[in-house]
């Protein structure tokens, strides 16, 4: 049996642990992403896969593989333009949020309306201190 030149490293539980996290966090992204560009029942997941592909820039294997078959790691490249594709379209659906917030805003007010507005302004963030001018 021949000796190895190198030796055999053993991984940390921290590292593991940590390798675990960073996986998991892709998956839940990889998820929501798929979730956006699925059209419904009679679309397949794989086509999803592809389309997502398009939109995003993440390779469709990098899909299928968190969806299908948990890695032990995963590529920086791919967690990175995972994690930037879930922030830029969690972005796009806040800012259409705002948008269709503003709309409500201008129209008469209603006790509906306003509890509307409030429940939306408290998952944004925004404060109520938005009358004065200030955003917070």
């Amino acid at each position: 049996m021949r000796k190895s030149n190198c030796p055999e490293s053993k991984m940390s539980d921290a590292t593991i642990t940590n390798a675990d996290h960073l996986v998991s966090e892709a998956k839940g992204w990889s998820a929501k992403l798929l979730a956006r560009v699925h059209s419904g029942p009679d679309d397949t997941v794989e086509a999803a896969m592809y389309r997502a592909e398009q939109k995003y820039g993440v390779p469709a294997y990098a899909f299928w593989q968190l969806r299908y078959r948990k890695p032990k790691d995963i590529l920086v490249s791919v967690y990175m333009g995972l994690k930037a594709a879930y922030e830029a379209e969690c972005g796009r659906q806040e800012a259409r949020l705002r948008h269709e917030l503003a709309l409500v805003k201008a129209l008469p007010s209603t006790p509906a309306r306003e509890a509307l507005v409030a429940e939306t302004e408290a998952a944004l963030g925004i404060a109520t201190s938005l009358k004065t001018g200030t955003e917070g």
